[in-house]
């Protein structure tokens, strides 16, 4: 199984930070990515569009707020680390890009761990930032304590709602929800991913069941449903059962033999495109692709990973993405211009801040009419003329 280094309690200051998203990071930050993602999202076309329409940045220069002197932005990862390609490493692109926009510091600590947590908030906390964001549901109980008995000091996260008890409630006065209705993206994918494959099964697993992961596994497959629906066709969808919101899940978040496993179910039994949902494991359906041979498709998620992670780029027919950047960019660009709100920011379709990325590498393999009819598919699902939805999406 692949293991990430311990890093808890290793610390990077940039004064100020000269990362700007998609430039490699390896000589400036010692723990964090080694390859920035692309900081934006796509409908299918030549190349990535920039995500700049995902939530506008407040107006105003860096003089409207603290200078660099009195503003620290902080983030804590999740167990998958800076360097997941994935949902972690664009939330610290995100709040670099802040950082050096604005001209204020940063500090950033990895979680190799569940146990990391509470202590690296703590660590964060005892260095005196003023906003702290933490990168994942699983971060969401340390992050409501912390934000609760740290009244003075601004939270956000990436992925929760801040309501302990799942009724939908902030149980802070101090923090933003930073989410994302990936249902819609993802149902772009699964209509892609049926109109693709030739064996008429494809399939999804997830990390761990909980509702970050499980609201791209919904989408996915009621557009595979909606691909039927329209087309008279029985693509099979498995791996992930809606209705009774079961179906198969690795237990975490690290690529390694739960995931390959996962990936290899699925294969044998059919399927051709796949959909891993959580981080890295993306990179064990790769491996298990790859043995199995033939021409076998990946679903990304969270960046266009074709972009992220070249090794993978020609298995890759799309990627649902979601901007985790941009969605900590304009939090921290508010916080340190003082105009910080518990509003929780929500990406959807129609506000950029989630999306499909381009066909890339696999473009000739696709019906040649598919991306303008998932063009036409995001403007009825953003006009509301279908409707997708998902136990997990953001209220």
């Amino acid at each position: 199984m692949l293991r990430f280094r311990r890093a808890s309690q290793k610390v990077t200051w940039t004064h100020p930070p000269v990362i700007l998203p998609g430039d490699f990071l390896e000589d400036t930050v010692t723990i964090t990515t080694r390859k920035a993602g692309l900081s934006g999202l796509a409908i299918l076309g030549a190349s990535a569009l920039v995500l700049s329409g995902c939530a506008s940045a407040p107006e105003g220069t860096p003089s409207d707020g603290p200078s660099a002197s009195d503003f620290l932005a902080c983030m804590v990862s999740d167990s998958g680390g800076f360097d997941d390609k994935s949902f972690n490493q664009l939330g610290l692109e995100g709040l670099q890009a802040a950082a050096k926009e604005l001209g204020i510091d940063e500090k950033h600590v990895e979680s190799a761990s569940e146990d990391d947590f509470a202590p690296n908030i703590e660590s964060l906390l005892g260095e005196g930032c003023n906003l702290i964001v933490t990168v994942g549901f699983l971060l969401s109980a340390a992050t409501i304590t912390a934000a609760n008995a740290n009244p003075d000091v601004e939270f956000a996260i990436v992925d929760d709602s801040l309501d302990g008890n799942f009724d939908g409630t902030n149980d802070t006065k101090n923090g933003k929800p930073i989410l994302f209705n990936t249902a819609e993206a993802a149902f772009l994918a699964g209509y892609a991913a049926a109109a693709t494959s030739k064996t008429g099964v494809v399939g999804t697993f997830g990390g761990i069941q909980i509702n970050p992961v499980t609201i791209f596994m919904d989408g996915f497959v009621d557009g595979v449903a909606y691909y039927n629906e329209q087309n008279g066709k029985s693509v099979k969808a498995i791996g992930w059962d809606k209705a009774s919101q079961t179906g198969s899940f690795t237990g975490g978040f690290a690529a390694g033999v739960e995931a390959k496993t996962a990936a290899q179910n699925l294969l044998d039994q059919g399927a051709d495109v796949l959909l891993p949902v959580g981080g890295p494991i993306y990179q064990s359906a790769a491996e298990a692709i790859r043995e199995k041979g033939g021409d076998i498709a990946l679903v990304g998620v969270d960046a266009d990973v074709f972009n992220t992670d070249p090794n993978v780029a020609d298995l890759l027919l799309t990627s649902v993405m979601k901007g985790v950047d941009a969605g900590v960019h304009d939090t921290v660009v508010a916080a340190a211009k003082g105009k910080f709100d518990i509003t929780p920011y929500v990406g959807t379709l129609e506000n950029g801040g989630v999306g499909i990325a381009p066909f890339h590498d696999w473009e000739s393999k696709v019906p040649a009419d598919l991306g303008k009819t998932l063009d036409d598919l995001k403007a009825k699902i953003i006009s509301g003329d279908i409707k997708v939805e998902s136990p997990a999406t953001p209220k």
